[in-house]
């Protein structure tokens, strides 16, 4: 992230360090909240285990908290909690859009339009069509929405079943997965990190989809085996994916996956859009009243889980 967090509702209220990674190690000592507004960055990782005292609270500007889940920080009684809420809606739009663009093969359209090319096709509908959104927490939720808005059936898998879910109905166990995914059109992880989900979709799991299906993963890039979906792309099973979030960020110029047959590669920008940073700290400001009022922040992860508990 390059810009800095705009945090004027807390100017007089606190004292404000802000420091590049190779100063964390000095500031942390004396820290009672840390802001890791670059969630992109190893540097608590690297630099917690140090000497001194450690802040009591630790919030990241991202959903995911799998950076910060290392031995020493889940060990501790610091409280870790995530932005959930600012990234639903973008990404399900985002979701939405390629779920549209691939049924509409909006991009043979550009791509003959380039060529200036002018070739009749007929596309798929999307009403009628059948989602397996694994996540079952806010965003994995509100993509099954918008899905639906869509007459897309969405089945939603988290890692424990539910028969009556207020906002989904049914949510599948985790376990449940390998049998959903050969009714799937679409199969889109929105999951977190975890060492239960790690590598989730292998060989084995491309091996299941539908040849005329299609793959989307905005959730971490630790989820797929990218060899695996390299390999699975080529032999037409799934037809179609789209990864905007790798094992490698950035991913690497000479990567194989940029030339993947069928493949979109999106910059990890799904949950992205004009204004971000600013809903980002609001909600970090947010928490910080409830913080300094004595409470318990909100979104505080479950650090055993590797999400809020919630969810």
């Amino acid at each position: 992230m390059s810009a800095a967090p705009r945090l004027d509702r807390l100017a007089d209220r606190a004292t404000i360090t802000r420091v590049e990674a190779a100063g964390l190690p000095d500031a942390l000592p004396a820290a009672d909240v840390l802001l890791v507004w670059d969630f992109t960055s190893d540097a608590v990782r690297r630099c917690w285990p140090g000497p001194g005292p450690r802040p009591g609270w630790v919030h990241t500007a991202s959903a995911g908290v799998d950076r910060l889940l290392f031995p020493e920080l889940v060990e501790s009684d610091t409280v870790v909690t995530n932005a959930r809420g600012v990234f639903d809606g973008p990404i399900a739009e985002y979701v939405a859009g390629l779920v549209l663009a691939v049924a509409k093969d909006l991009p043979g359209s550009w791509r003959r339009q380039r060529e200036h090319r002018w070739e009749h096709r007929e596309t798929r509908k999307v009403a009628g069509t059948r989602a397996v959104v694994v996540g079952s927490g806010p965003i994995g939720r509100r993509i099954a929405r918008v899905l639906g808005a869509l007459d897309v059936r969405a089945e939603v898998v988290g890692r424990r079943g539910r028969e009556d879910d207020p906002e989904v109905g049914r949510i599948h166990p985790a376990e449940a997965l390998p049998g959903l995914l050969p009714g799937a059109d679409w199969v889109i992880c929105a999951a977190p990190l975890t060492d239960a989900t790690r590598g989730m979709f292998d060989a084995d799991a491309f091996a299941r989809m539908r040849p005329n299906s299609c793959f989307v993963n905005i959730g971490r890039g630790g989820h797929v085996m990218e060899k695996d979906l390299l390999e699975a792309l080529r032999a037409g099973r799934p037809a179609a994916a789209a990864l905007d979030v790798f094992a490698e960020e950035p991913l690497p110029p000479d990567s194989p996956l940029w030339d993947a047959p069928g493949l979109l590669v999106s910059p990890h920008m799904s949950g992205d859009t004009l204004g971000w940073h600013d809903d980002l700290a609001d909600r970090f400001q947010d928490a910080f009243e409830v913080w300094a009022a004595g409470g318990e922040p909100p979104n505080t992860v479950d650090k055993r889980l590797g999400y809020p508990s919630g969810g």
